[in-house]
């Protein structure tokens, strides 16, 4: 079935520092400029707005940078690579919003935005947001819709259970047309059918588990086919929260990404069997370089040290 499954190699992607200590401005501008030199395809953000005192959801969320204005930053001195958020909580935005900051970042970087979408899970942010926490499936899906009203329509309008847009023209347009491609993430079967029916492709969390891929994927394939689309023509795109040892580890007590660097290639490869189109390597959720208190020229020896070992050239 198309969609299912693969074998080439994944095409790599790579973490911007956005969490910790080394996300600092001169570093964005470091890494995205040699991971681009090194060949990698694609820079990836993602979005936190805050995290409880007494939340215990993890150091990786402490002190996160905004995703989108991140982005933005190293459109500058960048040319080639792609610039994916993974992702953004969609509730907290309205589409005429959402729209109008994504097309600037579409056309201030050429072209070269993956528009990463999500429901959000943080009950604490959506308060923050005032926004209702129930129904926020429906919500997205609706802010989806609107989206892509507003970048293909003449004459953009809109009238839904949660949002409204009177007849407007919303200008500018994208670079990218019909739109930049939409990626939803989401791990329920509600979420991944959603991807199949509405999406250009599928972001896995943090957190997925990654031996269960090739079920996801079939089912957002079969989610597509019901829905009259193509499911060759998806894009299924990894979080890889990387974990690197200097020895094996046993292949039965490990996730995949987390052993040595020979573990780490076979499970690209792997990945690609099961029909994952993309990995990025994300060191923003590593002990080593994503936390506020470690040392940032460390975690940046670290992170130097990563992209050359996986740089495209080198893995391929």
């Amino acid at each position: 079935m198309p969609g299912l499954a693969g074998g080439a190699a994944p095409k790599l992607g790579f973490g911007l520092p956005v969490s910790g200590s080394w996300a600092t401005p001169a570093n964005m501008i470091t890494i995205a400029q040699r991971a681009e030199r090194l060949g990698y395809e694609s820079l990836w953000t993602y979005q936190r707005l805050l995290q409880p005192v007494d939340g215990g959801w993890g150091e990786m969320y402490r002190c996160v940078q905004d995703p989108i204005v991140s982005l933005a930053y190293v459109a500058a001195v960048t040319r080639r690579m792609r610039l994916g958020t993974a992702i953004l909580n969609a509730p907290f935005y309205t589409p005429v919003m959402l729209a109008k900051q994504l097309t600037t970042l579409d056309q201030v970087s050429g072209g070269r935005l993956d528009a990463g979408l999500g429901l959000g899970w943080s009950r604490e942010e959506f308060a923050a947001a005032n926004i209702a926490y129930e129904n926020r499936g429906a919500r997205t899906e609706e802010l989806v819709t609107g989206l892509k009203n507003i970048w293909t329509a003449d004459v953009a309008a809109y009238q839904g259970r949660f949002f409204t847009l009177e007849p407007s023209e919303v200008r500018p347009r994208p670079v990218q047309r019909p739109h930049p491609p939409i990626l939803l993430g989401g791990a329920a079967e509600p979420a991944l059918r959603r991807v199949g029916r509405l999406a250009d492709g599928w972001i896995s969390s943090s957190r997925h588990n990654l031996r269960k891929i090739g079920d996801d994927i079939a089912l957002i394939s079969s989610a597509a086919t019901e829905a009259g689309r193509d499911p060759a023509a998806l894009r299924f795109v990894v979080r890889g929260v990387l974990r690197l040892g200097d020895a094996d580890n046993p292949d039965d007590a490990r996730r995949p990404l987390q052993g040595s660097v020979r573990q780490v290639k076979d499970d690209l490869r792997r990945l690609g069997e099961l029909g994952v189109t993309e990995v990025f390597l994300d060191l923003n959720f590593s002990p080593d370089v994503g936390q506020p208190d470690t040392d940032p020229a460390n975690a940046m020896s670290v992170a130097l040290g990563v992209l050359d070992t996986f740089a495209p050239a080198v893995t391929g």
